[in-house]
């Protein structure tokens, strides 16, 4: 009975010596209590500079030309709503002026 309790202990110190061992050797981390933990995820390759390179450069903050036929577009719609009445109303005439007016 002491023999096979024996057996037991050092088959078990004999498996976490070896886990141990195998976990040093290639690099895992040992987790024999299975708790949660970020090694996973802190592991991986981070991709942030990948993202960035996949996009092509902003051509709006570098070409003045671009920004400026912009504006001119926004102007020029925004001058045909006005002849149609939709326009933005004017400073202090917006629906809370005539609403404080009532």
């Amino acid at each position: 009975m002491s023999g096979s309790s024996l057996k037991n202990v050092l088959t078990t110190a004999v498996i976490t010596g070896v886990n141990e061992a195998r976990a040093r050797i290639f690099g895992h981390v040992l987790n024999p209590t299975g708790q949660r933990s970020p090694h996973k995820i802190l592991r991986k390759k981070l991709i942030g500079d990948k993202v960035s390179e996949w996009y092509p450069h902003d051509i709006k903050q570098d070409d003045p030309l671009f920004m400026a036929r912009q504006e001119q577009e926004r102007l020029s719609k925004l001058e045909m709503l006005k002849r149609r009445g939709k326009g933005p109303p004017k400073k202090g005439q917006g629906k809370r002026a005539a609403k404080r007016s009532k």
